[in-house]
């Protein structure tokens, strides 16, 4: 536990990626190989269900403490994140002598052995540890009991640590770090150089990621090198046929199969053994010959469900429109060049004909003048914009420079108000840096969405200023603040939302510009909103 706690001190308080791939080289060549399969688990979002749940760990910190629960509440306040609020109060608890903790696999073992366990046997436990760890275990300790793990570790940055220290290529280890392994029975060794892949049939592949388009399109050079494509806005995914049973992956690494069932329709009509990249997305069924998406909203509906309704399944019917074909009779075909990638991919979709798999339509045009055209109009068919890929890439793992490339249609925007602000999280916790937004109704203010991105640092720090000189109310970690600062808020999508007193819920809100020069008078109106919500539908 020490030597994690070690690394995580170095990973949370670095901004430098060499020095932060040095800490995690040095720990992948000096730690036990039980504890380097649990870093791995951890730093890729495999971790054991919570134990406890915030409230009791709150109680219990409380009561060692002696720490009345409103001065909890106002340090959690402050602070921002829990883990970090009770390593704090527990300072003066930690242990200060250089004593051997057990080791970090220990810990995760008995994590999952308390799971079904009394709540008087964790409590003890839990006690037992925080006065037995020094601070900065105890913190990491914290975190591991919450799943808060947040660091500034990228999966490519632990995929490339353990390349340098294991002699296997990035490509290979990213794929074997996918799909369904279980941390607590399966060894360093079998994890990265099993050569069945664990033996696990539904394991997918890493998905290659585009960059957005920087410059001039027309600098990508000749446009018959380029495959144009329209980018749907669903979720990305892949559908896996293997020893004729049928998986389904989200690019977030989780099996999604049972949330989907129109897919098993493919099973008796894909070929064995392949592997298709698409996206999952609600179309409109009573649309033929063309995709006709229904709004990201609409999908939500299905999301985070563990049993989906009839009317589910037919006020958001789910189709997968391919882009990709990975994996063919058993064979990785991700070297071959896109157009050879493709035209397989055609005949797969041609040979299944099912309305539920669809090919992702390419753009023949002869000019940059002319794609420029269309994707000004994309989201007239429900689309974000435009994809390029050139014809003879390979399929890359990550996010990968020069081959592919996303050219979104400009953000929809609107002009509101700040009226509430919350302190952020991390390195924003003790500024307030998650705000609310409201659009005139009348002579009423009207709050429609959240932003917490967008400003500089600087912009930040100077909205927090504003904040505590300017704040009229409090409730909790929220403080009501007077409507005079102005942004314009963009976004990529808008549905109409029962659940918002505005009637309306943003896709991907975010602060895009400052707007000083603009008074609270000149923002924009609820009518505003909504003949942008029936425009975005109406070309949806």
């Amino acid at each position: 536990m020490k030597s994690f706690a070690e690394l995580v001190y170095v990973l949370g308080t670095n901004t430098k990626t060499n020095d932060k791939l040095k800490a995690l080289q040095h720990y992948f060549i000096t730690a036990p190989d039980d504890d380097k399969v649990w870093v791995i688990a951890i730093f890729s979002g495999r971790r054991p269900k919570r134990i406890v749940n915030s409230t009791l760990l709150q109680q219990w910190c409380m009561e060692l403490t002696h720490t009345p629960s409103w001065l909890f509440s106002e340090c959690y306040h402050t602070v921002g994140d829990l883990a970090e609020t009770i390593t704090l109060l527990l300072a003066d608890k930690a242990s200060t002598q250089i004593t051997k903790s057990e080791s970090l696999s220990w810990f995760l073992q008995q994590f999952i052995a308390l799971q079904k366990a009394e709540e008087t046997e964790k409590k003890l436990f839990i006690l037992h540890w925080w006065q037995h760890l020094n601070s900065t275990e105890i913190y990491v300790f914290n975190k591991l009991i919450t799943g808060g793990f947040r660091i500034g570790v990228s999966q490519k940055m632990m995929v490339n640590a353990l390349a340098n220290t294991v002699s296997i290529a990035p490509s290979t280890i990213a794929h074997k770090l996918l799909g369904n392994w279980n941390p607590a029975v399966i060894s360093f060794n079998d994890l990265l150089h099993d050569k069945t892949s664990n033996g696990d049939i539904s394991k997918p592949y890493p998905f290659y990621l585009s960059y957005a388009v920087e410059n001039d399109v027309t600098a990508l050079g000749n446009i018959n090198e380029w495959q144009a494509e329209y980018k749907w806005d669903g979720i990305r995914g892949q559908i896996i046929k293997r020893q004729n049973e049928l998986f389904v992956w989200s690019r977030g690494e989780e099996l999604v199969t049972d949330k989907f069932p129109e897919y098993n329709a493919f099973i008796d009509k894909l070929p064995n053994n392949v592997v298709l990249d698409g996206e999952i997305i609600c179309i409109d069924t009573s649309v033929t010959n063309t995709i006709k998406p229904l709004p990201f909203a609409v999908l939500q509906t299905r999301i985070g469900r563990k049993n989906i309704t009839k009317k589910q399944l037919t006020e958001a019917p789910v189709a997968f429109i391919a882009y990709d074909v990975l994996e063919y009779d058993g064979v990785d075909v991700r070297e071959k060049t896109l157009e050879e990638r493709h035209q397989l991919l055609q005949l797969i979709i041609t040979t299944v004909q099912h309305q539920s798999l669809l090919l992702s339509p390419t753009i023949v045009t002869p000019t940059w003048t002319h794609l420029k055209q269309i994707r000004e109009k994309a989201r007239e068919i429900g689309s974000e914009g435009i994809m390029l890929k050139r014809k003879n890439s390979p399929y890359l793992v990550g996010r990968k420079k020069g081959d592919w490339w996303k050219w979104k249609i400009d953000a929809m925007t609107i002009d509101a108000v700040l009226i509430y602000a919350q302190k952020g999280h991390g390195r924003r916790s003790n500024l307030y840096t998650d705000y609310t937004f409201a659009v005139k109704d009348g002579d009423v203010l009207v709050p429609f969405t959240k932003a917490y991105s967008g400003l500089t640092d600087k912009e930040f720090a100077e909205v927090d200023q504003f904040v505590k000189k300017h704040a009229i109310e409090k409730f909790g970690p929220v403080r009501t603040v007077q409507p005079k600062l102005v942004f314009e808020i963009a976004f990529e999508g808008i549905a109409e939302s029962k659940r918002h007193k505005s009637g309306v819920a943003l896709r991907f809100p975010r602060m895009s510009r400052w707007r000083k020069d603009k008074k609270v008078a000149e923002i924009n109106t609820l009518d505003d909103l909504k003949q942008i919500l029936k425009n975005y539908n109406g070309g949806i």
